[in-house]
């Protein structure tokens, strides 16, 4: 695999808190260290028996740029200095990391936390070989209309830590289970207070509201639910699938949202062969979603575009699908990313880790693909250089693994490794 850098971000945001607006103007200089200030503490942390850069040019040269005995500096919220633990310079403070290995924090770019209930029964039924009638998504979508916004934070912030405690240290999230102009904002707005990377999805499926009338519901997606959720997205995502939005239905959501100033993602290809991969491609999608079922035309437009293909192995092992064809997207050249789809009805994982195991074993990625695609291409999916990487001017989002090698994530699944998590440079777990 031979992954480039992740193109720039988008010149769109959503509009920021004082905090974000303070973040992402430092996101517009990733590759220059911080300048260095007498109030601000360094840190290094040493005695890394593997180091994860993700830089080729460092290291072994591979695309994890794998450094042994290293270390890495910290000053504020950035990295400003990794190399052989040897060489560092001095700091103010010190962390010894006793031979275990450090990677850049996960980046999970798709999920689904902003939700009400769970569908137990529907995932015991289905894991037991018994039919089951009730709504699915619409399950879910009775109960996220019937909670209130309290009840709606405490489960995202929930997930957010659990995830959180497991190595992820940027995350992506979507509405898409309100439905209504009320409730898909107010999701967006409750995402929006935790995360920049949040994500329109009022295009999930077609209202139960507008069951006799998908063109209306089309019409209210593109028009006054699109002016009330905009301010608080960054992305528009739109479910392309039979039994949910057609593919001219798709580009009209999605050509809708990017003349308000959000970027196109794309559920593509998941239950069938359709349009959804050709259409991310024709208008430069940050990602392609699921990429399960692909032809060989699919697989050689996101080879030749920079639209990467996030796959999402909770998805298949909670529903027992096929797995997506990984190997066939990485000869191909193709960025490859891995997220957890973390939500309540087909992939309730928060668990990064988890999936990179899955990848491994059951999608046949190597576990340095599996890593890079987890960090690295997880970044590139969300057109972002400030993350998925530690070199300097990176913010400081790492983990620190109870083992020597980031290979023992796939190595010994279902173990808790993660044993340290940084996230903007300071020490959160």
């Amino acid at each position: 695999m031979t992954p480039g850098r992740p193109p720039p971000r988008p010149a769109h945001e959503p509009a920021p808190t004082a905090d974000q607006a303070t973040e992402d103007a430092m996101s517009n200089a990733t590759t220059v260290s911080p300048a260095h200030s007498a109030s601000t503490a360094s840190t290094l942390i040493t005695n890394i028996a593997a180091l994860v850069t993700n830089d080729p040019s460092l290291g072994d040269g591979s695309p994890l740029g794998l450094i042994q005995d290293a270390a890495v500096v910290i000053e504020g919220d950035r990295v400003v200095w990794t190399g052989d633990q040897s060489k560092a310079p001095a700091t103010d403070n010190r962390v010894d990391a006793d031979g275990r290995a450090v990677l850049p924090g996960f980046v999970d770019s798709h999920s689904h936390l902003v939700f009400a209930g769970d569908r137990t029964q529907e995932f015991n039924a289905r894991m037991s070989g018994r039919a089951y009638s009730a709504g699915g998504i619409r399950t879910t979508v009775a109960a996220t209309r019937a909670a209130t916004d309290a009840e709606l934070e405490a489960g995202l912030t929930r997930y957010l830590a659990e995830a959180l405690r497991q190595g992820t240290t940027t995350f992506e999230t979507k509405s898409g289970y309100g439905l209504t102009v009320e409730d898909e904002a107010r999701a967006l707005r409750i995402a929006a207070a935790h995360t920049d990377e949040v994500t329109y999805l009022g295009a999930h499926i077609v209202s139960p509201d507008y069951t006799d009338d998908p063109a209306g519901y089309v019409s209210l997606v593109t028009g006054e639910m699109l002016d009330a959720c905009a301010p608080y997205a960054r992305w528009i995502d739109v479910f392309c699938e039979k039994g949910a939005f057609d593919g001219d239905q798709a580009r009209a959501i999605l050509t809708a949202g990017r003349a308000k100033g959000l970027h196109p993602r794309i559920h593509a290809n998941q239950l069938s062969y359709g349009p959804g991969v050709q259409l991310a491609v024709e208008l430069d999608a940050a990602s392609a979603d699921h990429c399960t079922h692909l032809t060989a035309e699919d697989v050689d437009a996101l080879a030749n575009s920079r639209t990467v293909a996030t796959l999402l192995p909770g998805a298949e092992f909670s529903t027992r699908a096929e797995w997506p064809n990984a190997r066939r997207l990485l000869d191909a050249g193709v960025t490859v990313a891995l997220s957890t789809d973390c939500n309540p009805g087909s992939s309730f994982t928060s668990s990064v880790p988890f999936c990179i195991a899955l990848a491994v074993r059951d999608m046949r990625m190597t576990p340095d693909e599996a890593v890079w695609s987890a960090t690295a291409g997880g970044a590139a999916a969300l057109r972002r250089e400030d993350i998925g990487r530690l070199t300097p001017g990176a913010y400081a989002d790492l983990i620190l693994l109870d083992a020597p090698s980031h290979v023992h994530l796939a190595y010994r699944p279902g173990v808790p490794l993660v044993s340290g998590v940084w996230r903007r440079g300071a020490r959160v777990a």
